[in-house]
């Protein structure tokens, strides 16, 4: 199992070992022990499974506040994904920054997200489905989401008119979005710097 550090701190790309013979291939998709070694320390609770039937569909960007923030793993089991996690953490080197990267069916890359980033995705094919692990149930009343076109965030998004839904379209700038703190709520300052990285 082969894992890379980002420019984002705890963030990771997982990339499994794959074995492969006339039958197909055999992996281990995670092991909690293989990730112990790089701090990546989760008790996942729940697994998601999304289908996106079109090429140039958008989700996100999401996170939930404490007590019930969010690591995720994700994963692509169909078709491909620009899967992308944004630091929101209040006081961070790197916040407002960005990191994207290109997960598929058949590159069978994984990315971490920790505690304190937002996400989200853009599907780069049809009938594309996405795994992901977390480590807190679904709380409708800690759910959040900052908008997938920030122009403080300035994402490079691969599509400029995505199909999203009402919901994602709503959401707020960065700059008056809640965010999680140690102490509850953080309004971030509308001066927040940015710059992303495309992995």
């Amino acid at each position: 199992m082969k894992v890379t550090h980002t420019k984002l701190k705890e963030v990771y790309i997982i990339e499994p070992d794959v074995f492969q013979d006339d039958r197909g291939f055999f992996m281990e998709s995670y092991h909690a022990l293989k990730l112990e070694p790089y701090g990546i320390i989760h008790s996942f609770v729940q697994d998601n499974h999304s289908l996106s039937v079109q090429t140039g569909t958008l989700r996100g960007l999401h996170y939930q506040l404490a007590p019930q923030a969010q690591a995720k793993l994700v994963r692509v089991v169909a078709g491909a994904i620009y899967d992308v996690a944004v630091d929101i953490r209040p006081g961070s080197a790197t916040f407002g920054q960005w990191i994207g990267v290109e997960l598929s069916a058949s590159n069978k890359r994984q990315l971490l997200i920790p505690h304190g980033f937002a996400h989200g995705f853009c599907t780069l094919a049809p009938d594309t489905e996405v795994l992901y692990k977390v480590d807190a149930y679904y709380a409708p009343d800690l759910d959040r989401g900052i908008i997938w076109n920030d122009p403080v965030i300035n994402i490079a998004w691969p599509v400029q008119s995505p199909i999203m839904s009402e919901k994602d379209q709503k959401h707020p700038l960065l700059c008056t979005a809640e965010l999680p703190n140690v102490n509850g709520v953080f309004h971030a300052p509308t001066d927040a710097g940015s710059e992303g990285e495309r992995l």
